[in-house]
């Protein structure tokens, strides 16, 4: 597939993912891990699967602590397309600041947002979708990718489908888009089929995503476009900016007035929430538990689970099922697949001791 006239990546980089602790740190956060061992970080990943789209035309939002490993990965990439957010200030500053630097070089132009730290192992239903997603996005709606539920998940959002939108292949007009629900309701929505779980994709014209953010949040807009339009000015404007994220500032109230649309996507898809689902994603192996790392140093006796040698020392595991060890060097990290979720309360812990060499 070859790229897309005026199409545009947008690329967030950020979140500690506290759950996949002692391998992902503040300093160091998942996305610039290989954790699939492909041998290409998620960031490099994400690149690698839009650029037969946006050709150079990528933009990596990140915080100013990891704009040097993100230029040091992604060394292809020119300099001024790696922004660099002084702190955090959540998901709608970030893409607005690229949306409006985009716009400043081309105020016709598409952008897509797709985070850095997912997994989609379809690279050409993925970007057979997006294509889908940016014609929609050309006739001035804001488009979000609905991912096909594989179980009633209460970990993610979800998208309620309406109408299909005529001349178009799958895509739908969006009904409203749905927190994430208790097991009933999240039962309840696949029951009907209406519904998608929202990976916080969207494709939409950089001046459309302004000009609506405009609308509901006047300032945040303002500030991003100053910012693009007078960079020295960042570190000046962004502490002013409106905490919030793009669901709650575009996405749903832009629902509300029915300019939303979806291209189902009918791909596999995985955010690595947590070691679990990390294990999910590793090959099973005929014998022993999956291994993110030299498999030489898992010794295992009747045991199943996710290990990673990471720390370059040799790991027994003997009679355990489903249990979860991580050697990252400086901390080992003991638990099973059920209680991977909690992995973030001992970083908690570690921050309330003040160990913040360690997390």
């Amino acid at each position: 597939m070859s790229d897309i006239a005026g199409f545009w990546a947008v690329i967030p980089a950020g979140g500690a993912g506290t759950r996949l602790w002692p391998l992902s740190r503040a300093a160091h956060p998942k996305f610039l891990h290989d954790l699939t061992g492909s041998g290409r970080s998620l960031l490099q990943q994400t690149v690698d699967r839009v650029a037969p789209l946006a050709g150079d035309r990528v933009v990596v939002v990140t915080g100013v602590a990891h704009a040097e490993d993100v230029r040091s990965q992604l060394p292809a990439l020119r300099a001024e397309r790696v922004l660099a957010e002084p702190a955090p200030r959540d998901s709608m500053a970030a893409i607005g600041l690229a949306a409006a630097v985009v716009e400043a070089q081309d105020p016709e132009a598409i952008i897509g947002s797709f985070a850095a730290d997912h997994v989609i192992p379809d690279a050409s239903a993925f970007r057979a979708c997006v294509a889908e997603a940016v014609e929609v996005a050309r006739g001035g709606h804001v488009v979000t990718i609905g991912i096909e539920p594989t179980h009633p998940s209460t970990g993610f959002g979800y998208i309620q489908m309406g109408k299909p939108i005529k001349g178009m292949a799958t895509a739908r007009r969006v009904r409203q888009f749905v927190e994430k629900p208790d097991a009933r309701r999240a039962a309840a929505y696949l029951s009907t089929g209406e519904f998608r779980w929202n990976a916080g994709m969207f494709v939409v014209r950089a001046a459309t995503l302004l000009d609506l953010l405009h609308r509901w949040h006047p300032e945040l807009a303002d500030g991003v476009r100053a910012i693009a339009a007078s960079p020295d000015r960042l570190d000046e404007i962004w502490p002013t900016l409106e905490k919030i994220a793009i669901d709650h500032a575009v996405a749903e109230p832009a629902a509300d007035i029915g300019v939303v649309a979806v291209v189902p996507g009918d791909f596999a898809w995985d955010d690595i929430g947590d070691f679990s689902s990390l294990a999910s994603l590793l090959p099973e192996p005929e014998d022993g538990p999956r291994i993110l790392g030299d498999a030489a140093l898992v010794h295992s006796v009747d045991s199943t689970g996710l290990v990673s040698p990471r720390g370059g020392r040799p790991i027994a595991v003997v009679g355990l099922e489903n249990v979860v060890v991580i050697d990252s060097g400086d901390a080992v990290l003991v638990t099973t697949r059920e209680r991977a979720q909690d992995v973030k309360r001992i970083v908690e812990q570690l921050k309330a001791l003040g160990r913040t060499d360690l997390v």
